[in-house]
């Protein structure tokens, strides 16, 4: 399931972070590349120990945790922090899939990647290329979203980020341990639950919308781990 999450960060939110990020020293991406990725990886991240890094990470898990679309879509268990990177100059990540386990940097927890968030931290008009290229089993998507906005895909989809041609792309991008590990299931679950929050709406209370929920919340129960 490829989700468009609208407004994670607002404006001026976007633009105290930028306006930190674009003051700060920035790194090579391939120092956090392993041996495939550093073949078509070319960008720049935010240092993880910049005076920076925690504050800012912080802030964009705080704001996903706080939509309750991410909430549903991700069913987070545990939120790696978010990390900052940068692509401009012809910068570009070729196809790849996200490593499976990846170690939370400050509590040393290995944590499974069930899904993959990109937080858009720069406008569409600021840059030309930079698209994040995500493939199902639909076909190929092509995102570029307003600064602030979210797009949430499964961990094991084949992506890529084209090359920026003009201008800069700064974005936030992160994973997250699912309550529900099969991507299935959680489309599933989050299909579910927004039917039902359509149905409350339009019927209230009544008792097929709480046996609904009440549906909802078993197969959670038994699809948790």
């Amino acid at each position: 399931m490829l989700l468009h999450i609208p407004e994670v960060l607002s404006k001026q939110e976007v633009a105290e972070i930028r306006r930190l990020l674009d003051h700060e020293g920035w790194v090579d991406g391939l120092q956090t590349a392993g041996a495939q990725a550093s073949g078509i990886k070319r960008n720049e991240q935010l240092a993880v120990d910049s005076p920076i890094f925690a504050n800012l990470s912080q802030r964009v898990a705080d704001a996903l945790q706080r939509h309750p679309l991410f909430v549903a879509a991700a069913l987070p268990k545990h939120i790696l922090p978010p990390m900052f990177n940068r692509y401009m100059h012809g910068g570009h990540y070729g196809n790849h899939i996200d490593n499976a386990i990846q170690t939370d940097r400050f509590s040393g927890q290995k944590i499974r990647t069930d899904v993959s968030t990109t937080v858009f931290l720069s406008e569409p008009d600021e840059y030309e290329g930079g698209e994040l290229i995500a493939e199902d089993s639909y076909g190929c998507h092509e995102v570029k979203l307003a600064a602030g906005d979210a797009i949430v895909y499964p961990s094991t989809s084949l992506h890529r980020v084209e090359p920026v041609t003009k201008g800069v792309r700064v974005a936030s991008f992160l994973w997250t341990q699912s309550l529900v590990r099969d991507a299935w299931r959680r489309a599933m679950l989050f299909d579910l639950d927004m039917n039902i929050l359509k149905l409350r709406g339009q019927l209230g209370d009544t008792p097929e919308v709480v046996a609904l929920t009440g549906h909802y919340h078993k197969l959670l129960q038994q699809w948790a781990e």
